[in-house]
């Protein structure tokens, strides 16, 4: 345990952080399932209109550095191709 209050008071910070990444890491993949469902149910103008929409989700996260940008672009890029190839 945290002897001195500074590493007290980082680790109470650490907790809250910890659990507002945890959020956006589910947002993430709600966003994620959202594309893929839409993709996986054939209709090519809602799959593209749900795309565009949380394109954004994803591109936000990785600015916030929750996940690599390049794995943000490495999603993005599978579901832009499956959706091109419906």
């Amino acid at each position: 345990m945290a002897n001195t209050a500074q590493t007290r008071k980082r680790a109470r910070q650490n907790n809250t952080q910890r659990i507002h990444n945890a959020s956006l890491r589910s947002i993430l993949r709600t966003a994620l399932k959202k594309i893929t469902k839409a993709i996986l149910l054939g209709d090519k103008k809602v799959a593209k209109k749900t795309f565009d929409e949380n394109v954004s989700i994803i591109d936000k996260i990785a600015d916030k550095k929750i996940i690599h940008k390049n794995k943000a672009a490495r999603h993005k890029s599978r579901l832009n191709s499956a959706l091109k190839s419906m």
